[in-house]
C-alpha cells in the first residue's frame, strides 16, 4: 500500500468514526499530495510523497511557532493536533548519534577529505537521511567532518 493510499485509508476511518481532526489533517495532508502530483503531471514515488510530508510537517511546526510567539494559543494547539495526526507517516526520525554516525559514513564512502567535497558527501547522505533528519543539520555536521579531515590532512601532508 502506497502512502497516498494509507493516508485515503485513514481519512475514511476518521470520517466513520467521527473524528473531525483527523479527518481533516489528514485531507489537507492528501490535498498537498495531490497538488504535487498535478504540478509533477504524474503520480508520486512513496520517496516524493514523503518529501511533501515532510514539507508539511515543517510548515505545521513553524505556523505553531509563529502562533505561540503571537499569543495565539488556540491556533497554536490546534495545529498541533494536526501535527500529530500527519507525523506517524514520517519514518522513525534519526537520533543525533545516528546521524553523526551516517555522516562519518558517508564521508568515508565517498571518500572526501576537503570541504570542496561536500557535494559529494551531501548526496550520498541526502537519500539516506530524507524525512528522517533535518538537512540542515547533515550539513554542519559534515562540514564539521569535512574541516577536521581536512586538518588532518594538510597536518599529516605538510608540516
Amino acid at each position: 500500500m502506497t502512502l497516498q493510499e494509507r493516508i485515503q485509508s485513514e481519512i475514511t476511518a476518521a470520517m466513520r468514526a467521527g473524528d473531525a481532526v483527523r479527518r481533516d489533517a489528514l485531507r489537507m495532508a492528501a490535498n498537498a499530495l495531490y497538488n504535487a502530483e498535478k504540478a509533477q503531471r504524474r503520480p508520486l514515488t512513496d520517496d516524493e510523497a514523503l518529501a511533501v510530508l515532510v514539507r508539511e510537517v515543517r510548515t505545521r511546526r513553524e505556523s505553531i511557532d509563529a502562533f505561540r510567539a503571537a499569543g495565539r494559543d488556540d491556533l497554536a494547539d490546534d495545529e498541533a493536533a494536526k501535527l500529530a495526526v500527519v507525523e506517524p507517516f514520517l519514518p522513525q526520525p534519526l537520533t543525533e548519534a545516528e546521524l553523526e554516525a551516517l555522516v562519518a559514513e558517508g564521508v568515508a564512502a565517498t571518500g572526501a577529505t576537503s570541504a570542496r567535497e561536500m557535494g559529494k558527501v551531501m548526496g550520498w547522505l541526502s537519500p539516506r537521511i530524507r524525512g528522517r533528519a533535518d538537512g540542515r543539520r547533515a550539513s554542519e555536521l559534515a562540514a564539521a567532518a569535512l574541516a577536521r579531515a581536512d586538518l588532518s590532512g594538510h597536518d599529516a601532508g605538510g608540516h
